[in-house]
């Protein structure tokens, strides 16, 4: 039998902990999701294609599972350490256009970038600006004995919850992140729960409430969007590495207060059971981040000719928790992976549906409500058991995707074993990863890249001269028509049904 016990890294306790849900069964989640003032870059998506296969692996367990992730579209500062410009008021004033616009303009970016790199759909998006009111409400339940009112806004004194950056390590006096100074705080890290507007300006997002017309911070939406929706306290919080110095560590501490907990020696007073962070995606010149000019966002992958699925590998071929390096040649790397993958699909789906048409049974038909480990669980399946086995413990052992990508390409070589189980195996692990092989052709991945002179038509064209050129024997023209088109970017591959590539850079 194989079910190996999952655990996940919690940042709170920097351990391994076997995931017990907070109630039997389920498994509830919140994602921290982007501030859509502007396009996502790749290192943005890590976070997401590391949540959704967090998802996918709890419903592998077979746990029912409710995904939520906020769209920020209000209360972001330029500046995670509580400083400078709300981000979506400053890019609607460089773009002179409505907030709202903006807004939307960015939230459908982010979405399909989304479905291109095969994220599933939480239960849930929830937009910070469709519970303000819960958040006046929040803050007024905590403001009596957490909170102080200055010219500026509503703080929230980190001296009154016990613990105040535990997840990062930090402490009051001398963390790693700090927080803005502003004249009148009473300690160093304390932070706005709500922000007035200050005298003579308006906003294009602002709100009346108790303390004056303004905004909600940036921290109290997750804590009201987490606790209205999934109810404190919920499983799993997730986040970029980048939130667990700052913004983590002040919603646990509206959360600790909201909740009238104390310590954080029992991790559920935080809101969340457990929380996890995935790494950064680096560049060698560093972190990557949205400065001036270009910046590599997913699109700009496509339009190089890069199949979206083939940085979710990428992804996949590191561990969440580690750093993980861009480059095009990894990038390149990755895809040729996938392309072999794909190429190692194909002649199954085809054995498959030739068993399929004789009316042979499939006992490894994919159920309905899509691959749990309860599915494919048993002794019947022969030398692929073991395979089961090694991937099944590499997912639960803390997303070893990497480990997981290694069994499902076992399965996909493994020779003189039963069409049907070989196909059924492959589809459950494929739907753990979340690679859509089984969805996706060679000619999928041959993407045509932006900078590209020549159209697929004249390539066609091109290869039925160069065949009716190598039929009279005519190898000079052959050759010319070949290197005609490499030097427009098109790899002839003779011999291959696919017939050709594009040449990426």
């Amino acid at each position: 039998m194989t079910d190996a016990p999952l655990k996940l890294f919690n940042s709170l306790t920097r351990s391994l902990e076997v995931f017990e849900p907070v109630h039997p069964g389920e498994a509830r989640v919140y994602t921290c999701g982007p501030t859509v003032y502007n396009y996502p870059h790749i290192g943005n998506m890590r976070a997401y294609v590391f949540a959704d296969v967090l998802g996918r692996t709890l419903s592998w367990k077979g746990l029912k599972l409710t995904h939520v992730i906020n769209i920020t579209d209000v209360g972001h500062l330029t500046d995670d350490a509580d400083a400078g410009e709300d981000k979506m008021e400053k890019m609607a004033a460089s773009q002179a256009q409505s907030i709202w616009d903006i807004a939307e303009h960015y939230k459908q970016a982010f979405w399909a970038d989304v479905r291109a790199l095969n994220i599933r759909q939480p239960a849930q998006w929830t937009v910070a600006t469709d519970y303000v009111a819960q958040m006046i409400d929040f803050a007024k339940g905590i403001a009596d004995k957490h909170c102080y009112e200055l010219e500026s806004g509503l703080y929230f004194d980190v001296s009154t919850v016990a613990d105040y950056g535990r997840l990062a390590r930090a402490n009051t006096e001398e963390g790693e992140g700090r927080i803005e100074a502003v004249e009148g705080k009473r300690n160093a890290a304390d932070f706005a729960i709500w922000r007035k507007t200050p005298p003579g300006e308006t906003r294009q997002m602002e709100w009346d409430s108790p303390w004056g017309r303004g905004a909600p911070g940036w921290h109290l939406e997750c804590s009201v969007m987490s606790g209205e929706v999934l109810g404190f306290p919920f499983d799993i919080h997730t986040g970029g590495i980048d939130h667990r110095e700052i913004h983590h560590p002040n919603e646990i501490a509206q959360n600790q207060a909201h909740c009238c907990t104390n310590g954080l020696d029992d991790p559920r007073n935080s809101g969340a059971k457990v929380w996890m962070h995935n790494n950064f995606l680096v560049e060698r010149s560093g972190k990557m981040s949205k400065s001036s000019g270009e910046f590599l966002r997913l699109q700009l992958l496509i339009d190089k000719g890069y199949h979206p699925l083939a940085y979710r590998l990428m992804c996949l071929q590191a561990h969440y928790r580690s750093e993980l390096e861009f480059s095009w040649e990894g990038l390149g790397a990755a895809l040729t992976r996938l392309k072999r993958m794909v190429m190692a699909v194909e002649p199954l789906k085809a054995r498959h549906a030739e068993l399929v048409s004789a009316s042979i049974d499939r006992p490894g038909a994919e159920p309905a409500e899509g691959w749990t480990l309860k599915q494919v669980q048993g002794d019947e399946w022969g030398k692929l058991q073991p395979i089961l086995a090694k991937f099944d413990a590499a997912m639960a052992d803390d997303l070893n995707t990497a480990v997981a990508l290694t069994a499902l390409d076992d399965v996909l070589a493994a020779k003189k074993v039963d069409v049907a189980k070989k196909m059924a195996l492959a589809q459950a692990m494929d739907a753990v990863l979340g690679l859509n092989l089984f969805g996706l052709t060679r000619a999928d991945l041959r993407i045509r890249p932006k900078s590209a002179t020549i159209t697929e038509g004249e390539i066609e064209a091109a290869l039925a001269r160069r065949k009716e050129a190598r039929a009279a024997k005519d190898f000079a023209t052959s050759d010319a028509i070949r290197d005609e088109l490499s030097a427009q970017g098109v790899d002839v591959m003779d011999g291959d049904p696919l017939g050709w590539e594009w040449k990426l850079s």
